[in-house]
């Protein structure tokens, strides 16, 4: 089944060290689906991927709104994840996301910026094998699946998910606002 988002703005939360293919995969799939997609990052101008794409950065974390915005894709990458996790304005936006109720992506490591935002606890997730201590320590129901949904909150491991992850990425955007998606 296709879905189709026009109308639907997410932000995509990422800065320098992404995992490019977990950037440009959920993009197109957002994008092709009608939707329209914004680069929102703590890093000025544009951003580096690890295996070398770079995109423009249409708005600064510091001026960022997540009311703006439909849904929330938090792409991975140890670098980018890592640096995230750390920066207050880009954890307070990220969860923003979960008071308001709306759809939230991450993959691979990703999901430390949720740890940090305070989000896991009581959730079903999966992310890259690496931080499933990380997760169950923060209260998570860690899974190894290619695709978990809970509630609007979608994620999956690691690249080789990008089909079934980005699928339902627009599935859970198409569906908006979830009830069970809560901070």
């Amino acid at each position: 089944m296709t879905y189709d988002i026009t109308g639907k703005t997410v932000a995509f939360l990422l800065t320098d060290g992404y995992e490019d293919s977990e950037l440009t995969a959920p993009w197109a799939a957002v994008t092709e689906a009608g939707g329209t997609a914004v680069l929102v990052s703590p890093a000025e101008g544009a951003i580096e991927g690890k295996n070398g794409h770079t995109q423009p950065v249409d708005q600064h974390i510091a001026r960022a709104d997540a009311a703006a915005f439909d849904a929330l894709m938090l792409p991975g990458g140890v670098v980018n994840a890592d640096h995230l996790r750390m920066d207050a304005d880009s954890v307070a936006f990220a969860k923003a996301f979960f008071t308001a109720g709306k759809p939230v992506g991450v993959i691979c490591h990703a999901a430390w910026t949720l740890i940090e935002a305070d989000v896991v606890k009581g959730r079903e997730l999966t992310s890259y094998p690496s931080l499933k201590t990380d997760l169950i320590n923060a209260g998570a129901d860690w899974v190894d699946e290619e695709v978990v949904t809970d509630q609007g909150l979608v994620s999956s491991r690691t690249p080789d998910d990008l089909p079934a992850f980005c699928a339902k990425l627009v599935e859970e955007i198409f569906e908006g606002e979830h009830a069970g998606q809560h901070a």
